[in-house]
């Protein structure tokens, strides 16, 4: 099978390629990337990049067609992706996560391409009072990113197949060690504090809900929907991607972290204004169809590797929250340097 990833130079792109080359050895890996994070490896002893086949920068607001005439499967990670940036660059979230994206489904599928993944989220739940969201409940996007994951999801489910899989993963929020990380997400954040500064502090109440998913657990999601079979569903299946046990409190991960970094303290703002962007995801969909590619990651596994690798490196950053492990903060600094310009394109010189 010959796979191209787009977005592979990112958080989820390095365990990814790792985990497709050890289950699919004799796959041909392509990837293609901007480039805007490539050089923010973290403690790795080897690029992370060998696994691949073959690399290719490129924006995918650019993407050439002929690309597509040359593999069997797409997998769309490449996006503006988290929340702070969304603020920042709403319209370039919406050309990337929205326009980009879906234009590159759209060209796989007329090219004959036979699975196409797109990495969705499940922040298009926004906030949902009462159970939690299944596929079939409304959707309440809240921000630029997760407006951008809407928007795709609903240009995907009214193409004509034509023998094509296509596939939404709706993945809850990201957590766990890669050699490119971020921690800009809210376990790995926690984690990073624990260690830096021996205290985390929660700036909202604490109760919001959010589900997640190790990173590794990710690329087996992914590795399913590469190999899913249309007849099990649909052709076109927008699915949460994640586990009924990730379903977790923003005060009970605090508590997880400080009970496997001890000394640790949590500080909670409990006069914060209510946090908006609180829900809790089902997950029995991706359970029952995807029986042997479930999160097998405990929470307590996460933050175990999230603290080793982290110590591994020796680090203690109490600033970390202005380094490379902010995505927002490499597009800024690219900006301020000349690099790119106000729309996050590549200047020539």
């Amino acid at each position: 099978m010959r796979i191209l990833i787009t977005g592979n130079l990112g958080y989820v792109g390095p365990v990814l390629v790792r985990h497709l080359r050890r289950v699919m050895p004799d796959a041909y890996l392509i990837g293609y990337d901007t480039g805007y994070f490539g050089h923010c490896i973290t403690g790795a002893l080897e690029s992370p990049e060998r696994f691949l086949n073959e690399q290719i920068f490129g924006d995918v607001r650019l993407f050439p067609d002929h690309l597509l005439s040359t593999v069997d499967a797409l997998v769309e990670l490449a996006a503006i992706s988290n929340d702070p940036m969304g603020v920042r660059y709403e319209q370039v979230t919406n050309d990337i996560n929205y326009k980009a994206a879906s234009s590159i489904a759209c060209r796989a599928v007329e090219a004959g391409v036979k699975a196409v993944v797109f990495a969705s989220s499940c922040s298009m739940y926004g906030y949902a009072e009462g159970g939690p969201r299944q596929e079939t409940d409304a959707l309440n996007p809240l921000t630029a990113y997760a407006r951008s994951k809407v928007a795709t999801e609903k240009a995907l489910s009214v193409l004509d197949p034509k023998g094509s899989v296509i596939t939404s993963l709706r993945f809850a929020t990201a957590c766990g060690m890669s050699p490119r990380l971020r921690l800009d997400l809210v376990l790995n954040d926690f984690v990073a504090c624990a260690i830096a500064m021996r205290e985390i502090t929660v700036l909202s109440d604490g109760t919001p809900w959010r589900p997640l998913i190790e990173v590794r657990d990710m690329a087996r999601a992914i590795e399913w929907a590469l190999t899913r079979d249309a007849r099990d569903s649909s052709p076109y299946l927008a699915v949460n991607a994640g586990s009924n046990n990730w379903n977790h409190q923003v005060r009970d991960l605090a508590d997880a972290v400080t009970a496997a970094v001890p000394g640790t303290s949590v500080t909670v703002n409990t006069s914060a204004p209510p946090d908006r962007r609180s829900y809790r995801v089902d997950f029995s969909l991706f359970e029952r169809l995807a029986p042997y590619h479930q999160p097998l990651v405990s929470l307590e596994d996460a933050i175990k590797g999230l603290r080793v690798g982290l110590q591994r490196i020796g680090f203690n950053d109490a600033e970390f929250r202005k380094s490379h492990a902010m995505r927002l903060r490499v597009l800024e600094e690219h900006v301020d340097e000349k690099r790119l310009d106000d729309t996050l394109n590549w200047r020539p010189d």
